[in-house]
């Protein structure tokens, strides 16, 4: 998938979705006009009882519309949702007018547009929903109707408490915003992440499935090969072997015997990969086969493996080895000319430590480094690798998240002063990892050291 379908699906996941905003604008509805009914009936106070049920029909003509113009699943575009939104504050303010302003208890129902803004609006968008919701609490202040009341008491709340009540409004619409903007954006990046991580495993497991679609491709075409070598012998029997169609024949015989040869090698391809795949590794092997390919560009890696007792043996695990090679990749990155791997272990933990020699994490992306759209790449950097979130901060995360399934704890650091660099360390429980990943009957590995 490409970097501009990621944005667009994840734009697209953004938008409002329209039954949502009825469903909330309906239960609104119904709390306004159960409460100004109650204050009229029940209560028996004054108030303009047409002019409120008039500005509350406003609502239900425009839910209505939206019902008939579009399907219940329809999301809405940033505009029409910005617009829906705006009036709903519009709406409230003008209910607010007839039934007393801000000494109105229900006028802190102002932060609940900027909320829903929040969750799923840019927010330059809940920015102008909140500066609009400000104003119309400003206005309100200034001008409105009386406080629905008893005939018999006068009731006014003092202009300095109804300014207190503003000031509420105004933080409440500023924290709540910024608040909930927070949680949603990063509950969004989150699951971004690991959409990213599903599809680093998806082609992970697709690339192991090659073998045994090969294998099976060469069990079904072996039979009707075997059909065309019987039928081409016996006509190289009865027809001569002088002339155009005994030629014709022995090139057929001998495209046949080539066809059997590539199936063979297919077939017993599947089978070594399978094979390998299944038998154990050591550490130190495991420590080689991420440590290979930097080699093979050049970049000398030092390695140095020690430890109490037998070495530690596990499965060959394809998202431990994805994750450690990630790490690899970015302590090279950034490296000045150095990169070292220790692997060593102990009777009860296994160790691999990941250092490198370049400037480390910085102070402020230390305390988050591993969670998504963390990075220190510069932007210049993250427009160039793209591929697979590269640059935008998932690489670590996606190690992270597939060491940390096989049982390991991944602790990300810098050197101590006065050296300098970033230090990566894995530590697995040694019986976890000699345990190795479990194998289901279709081949698809479970990724999990735990079994």
């Amino acid at each position: 998938m490409s970097k501009i379908d990621q944005k667009s699906l994840t734009h697209h996941a953004r938008h409002l979705r329209l039954d949502t905003l009825v469903r909330l604008r309906w239960l609104a509805i119904a709390g306004q006009a159960a409460a100004v009914a109650g204050v009229r009936f029940g209560l028996g106070f004054p108030l303009p009882f047409a002019l409120c049920f008039l500005v509350i029909s406003a609502s239900v003509w425009v839910n209505l519309l939206l019902r008939i113009q579009y399907p219940a699943s329809h999301r809405l575009s940033d505009n029409i949702a910005t617009a829906l939104l705006a009036f709903d504050i519009l709406q409230l303010a003008g209910l607010l007018y007839l039934t007393g302003g801000l000494e109105n208890p229900f006028a802190m129902l102002f932060l609940a547009p900027v909320l829903i803004s929040a969750t799923a609006l840019t927010p330059e968008r809940t920015l102008g929903l909140g500066l609009l919701a400000i104003g119309c609490a400003t206005l309100l202040v200034l001008a409105h109707k009386p406080l629905p009341w008893s005939p018999a008491q006068s009731f006014t709340l003092p202009f300095l408490y109804v300014t207190g009540i503003w000031a509420a409004i105004v933080l409440g619409t500023a924290f709540t915003g910024i608040y909930a903007w927070r949680v949603a954006e990063e509950a969004r990046q989150l699951a971004q992440a690991l959409a990213a991580t599903e599809l680093v495993l998806a082609r992970e497991q697709h690339l192991s499935q090659l073998d045994g679609l090969a294998a099976a491709a060469a069990h079904e075409l072996g039979t009707p090969l075997a059909t065309i070598a019987l039928v081409t012998k016996e006509l190289s029997h009865a027809m001569p072997k002088d002339g155009p169609v005994g030629e014709d024949l022995r090139l057929l015989q001998e495209q046949v015997e080539r066809c059997r040869t590539i199936l063979t090698k297919l077939t017993s391809m599947g089978q070594e990969e399978e094979s390998e795949f299944l038998e154990t590794i050591s550490l130190s092997h495991l420590v080689e086969e991420i440590v290979e390919p930097q080699r093979a560009v050049g970049f000398d890696v030092q390695v140095e493996t020690r430890g109490e007792g037998p070495e530690p043996m596990g499965r060959r695990n394809p998202g431990v080895v994805y994750g450690l090679s990630n790490i690899l990749d970015n302590a090279t990155d950034f490296a000045e000319s150095r990169v070292t791997i220790e692997a060593f272990w102990s009777p009860h933990e296994v160790f691999i430590e990941i250092r490198d020699d370049g400037p480390g994490y910085a102070p402020d992306i230390l305390l988050r480094v591993g969670e998504p759209y963390v990075t220190t790449r510069s932007a210049a950097e993250r427009t160039e690798d793209s591929e697979e979130g590269g640059g935008l901060g998932l690489g670590l995360f996606i190690a992270k998240t597939l060491i940390e399934r096989s049982g390991a704890e991944l602790t990300l650091t810098n050197t101590a002063p006065p050296a300098s660099g970033a230090i990566a360390r894995i530590v697995w429980p040694r019986h976890a990892f000699e345990r190795g990943a479990a194998i289901s009957p279709q081949g698809e590995s479970t990724l999990s050291l735990k079994g």
